[in-house]
């Protein structure tokens, strides 16, 4: 299949050859924008609460420049000549600079383009649009990225660009370039994407199926970004529970207990009702007030070590694994505080409680 170059009209090819050869003149001077302002990105960027995996930047090539100001647009008239679509491209493209930034997580995509928007001692934000609407909007999937058109003020790079594109024009130090926002999961996938759609040796080899197959990739890396996020916002909360001056000192309301064990132990949640008030009273028996006790109370080491001592006929849910725990690690002390009086009779709770600390007792003599 022919470049866009090799079947543009040749009325039309003196107009863009012309304006390659201004590009390979002002190329070098582009190269020093492109220097400068990545490297001003970055060092905004090193510093801030979502500091990106990396951050990288191009000057699009006089071959890429060629075949996209070859681009034509339907007749404006039935049988009449395409006209170019970029007839003025010093003016109209914007990614000749092109920047792009690697996040991790969704989320930090509006972070990072939140902070670059502050900067306007340095950039006026001209574009900020997100690729993926349509997608979602139409129940599809594919590329996910934002797109910020900046332009520079008063830079001294673009200066001297400007004399050298045009030195009869003042220099203003004004210019507009592309900075693209997105996760590494949307950059792996669009790169590739992009080398096989776009930037194949031979454009007919291609199949309807490499359609399929990309729109199930996005699909897979949109539910595995998705995971992340939900396993990244979890780390922050569990994080939390051990900071004693913010979430780590919140008492231990029933509420709280719900939330905390449903938090750190979603798969130990087998309660016939949501009545947390029993838990919150057996933590106040010890006196065991505060967010991070319970948090270290729920060790992830001793929860096994307490299931192999037991060896629960049934998984147990959240009321019977808390009281096994405080048994575990307050022993007879827990008897006394949680239990009927020794000379009340029935006492069916010191009995048990009795059973399973001598299971235990028994269990830590084998582990010595």
């Amino acid at each position: 299949m022919a470049s866009n170059w090799e079947r543009l009209d040749p009325q039309l090819r003196e107009s863009v050859q012309a304006n390659v050869e201004i590009y390979e003149r002002v190329r070098p001077a582009l190269k020093l924008i492109t220097r400068d302002v990545l490297l001003t990105l970055r060092d905004i960027l090193k510093n801030s609460d979502s500091v990106p995996l990396f951050v990288t930047g191009r000057t699009k090539t006089v071959d890429s420049f060629r075949e996209k100001i070859s681009r034509t647009d339907e007749p404006l008239e039935p049988g009449g000549p395409r006209p170019l679509k970029f007839p003025d491209p010093f003016r109209t493209l914007n990614d000749m600079v092109g920047i792009r930034v690697i996040t991790k997580l969704p989320a930090e995509n509006a972070a990072v383009a939140n902070l670059i928007k502050r900067q306007r001692q340095l950039f006026d934000c001209r574009g900020d649009r997100e690729k993926d609407i349509g997608s979602i909007e139409s129940g599809t999937y594919g590329y996910s990225s934002r797109h910020l058109i900046l332009r520079t003020i008063q830079n001294e790079s673009v200066k001297a660009y400007q004399q050298i594109f045009n030195p009869e024009l003042p220099a203003n130090g004004s210019y507009f370039f592309e900075c693209q926002i997105r996760t590494v999961f949307a950059h792996a996938w669009s790169e590739i994407e992009h080398d096989i759609r776009f930037k194949a040796e031979d454009p007919r080899a291609w199949t309807p199926h490499f359609d399929r197959q990309f729109t199930a990739t996005a699909a897979m890396l949109e539910t595995v970004e998705s995971a992340f996020a939900d396993l990244n916002e979890r780390y922050a909360e569990v994080r939390s529970y051990w900071d004693l001056e913010g979430e780590g000192s919140t008492p231990l309301t029933p509420n709280r207990v719900r939330d905390v064990w449903r938090t750190l132990l979603p798969h130990v949640d087998r309660k016939v009702d949501d009545d947390w008030g029993w838990a919150a009273e057996l933590l106040a028996a010890h006196g065991l007030k505060q967010t991070v006790e319970l948090a270290g109370l729920l060790s992830a080491n001793r929860i096994t070590e307490v299931r192999k001592a037991l060896d629960h006929r049934y998984s147990p849910g959240p009321d019977r694994l808390l009281d096994d725990l405080l048994l575990w690690e307050y022993g007879t002390g827990h008897i006394e505080l949680t239990a009927e009086a020794a000379d009340v009779v029935p006492h069916p709770r010191r009995d048990s409680l009795q059973r399973r600390l001598k299971q235990i007792e028994r269990y830590r003599q084998t582990q010595n």
